[in-house]
């Protein structure tokens, strides 16, 4: 009886994780016969599952949403309490909710019955929640959730892209992770008009579906997509690119400095180096002093030359001498 139990959990895990199984893909999985999974089916059903089946060679078996809210050791109050507590999060890019609780928001909104999933939208939709960040940047959870569901079952997206100089374009995309930095959030997919990897701010992001075909995973751009994503967001979309050595302690250094605004590499015990970009040289001295800490330049060597002249010009400003330049 505990194994069958065991079976039927494992089973709905995997219901939940993918669209649409074959008979034969979840024996193999589960290491039972399709005529067991067949039965385990039955069961899950007679528990409230809404477990559908398509017949045919390119049939399956899909979780879907019920006239009544599964067994999932929720009542309707606390469904909609969590619901509506991880749309709030992932709208508004809360730093920490991960990838995770963007499946789980998934999972759960996948299998709400109507009635609470309109209370769960009606809660987000008239609910204001004061923030830092301008409401531009903040992320329709339905779009999230749309678009986490399209890497996790291999389907090619289409949408609508608005660039930072508000041009708007259309792309046809192979999604491959959602990425979440402080308040922002990040969809790293293969483009196939452009045939190379790219990195598209969700909030800029108007889903077209219908969405599909399905396609085979590429081999990701970088192992580490948080430090692919913090690079490009950071570093290469900029004209001026530097490398600064910071004489305090990688640890200490991440208190001011943010992934979207550079890449730390810790050096030694007492230093380390920030790759990062910005407009201008201006605006990267800026950058860097405002961090609060003794640094040197590394790279390039416009930006040295850029801080002597701004060295300089605060010299006269407080009515003394340029230091003389050492040749």
């Amino acid at each position: 009886m505990l194994e069958t139990s065991a079976r039927l959990l494992r089973l709905l895990s995997l219901l939940q994780a993918h669209r649409e199984w074959s008979g034969a893909a979840l024996a193999e999985r589960l290491g039972v016969t399709p005529r067991t999974v067949r039965r385990d089916v039955d069961r899950l059903r007679e528990l409230g599952y809404p477990v559908h089946a398509s017949p045919g060679t390119g049939g399956g078996y899909q979780l879907g949403a019920g006239a009544d809210l599964p067994p999932l050791l929720l009542d309707d109050e606390e469904a909609v309490a969590v619901a509506a507590g991880l749309r709030t999060a992932a709208g508004n890019g809360i730093e920490g909710i991960g990838e995770s609780s963007v499946r789980a928001l998934a999972k759960l909104e996948q299998v709400l019955p109507n009635r609470l999933r309109r209370r769960v939208s009606a809660l987000s939709a008239f609910t204001v929640p004061m923030l830092r960040d301008a409401p531009r940047s903040r992320v329709d959870p339905s779009v999230l959730t749309e678009l986490a569901n399209a890497c996790r079952d291999s389907e090619r997206l289409r949408f609508a892209y608005e660039d930072h100089h508000g041009s708007a374009t259309r792309r046809m995309v192979e999604p491959h992770r959602l990425v979440c930095t402080e308040r922002r959030w990040y969809l790293v997919a293969w483009d196939l008009d452009r045939a190379d990897w790219r990195t598209f701010r969700v909030d800029r992001i108007t889903p077209k579906p219908p969405h599909g075909p399905r396609f085979a995973p590429r081999t990701p751009p970088a192992e580490d997509l948080a430090a692919y994503v913090s690079r490009g967001v950071s570093t290469a979309v900029y004209a001026t690119e530097a490398v600064i050595r910071l004489h305090v302690p990688a640890e200490r250094a991440a208190e001011a400095v943010s992934p979207t605004a550079g890449v730390l590499e810790p050096e030694g015990p007492e230093s380390c180096l920030l790759r990062t970009g910005a407009p201008s040289l201006d605006v990267m001295v800026i950058h860097v002093m405002l961090l609060g800490v003794d640094f040197e330049v590394v790279e390039p060597a416009e930006l040295t030359e850029r801080v002597r002249t701004l060295r300089d010009r605060l010299s006269r400003a407080l009515g003394e001498r340029p230091a003389a330049r050492a040749e």
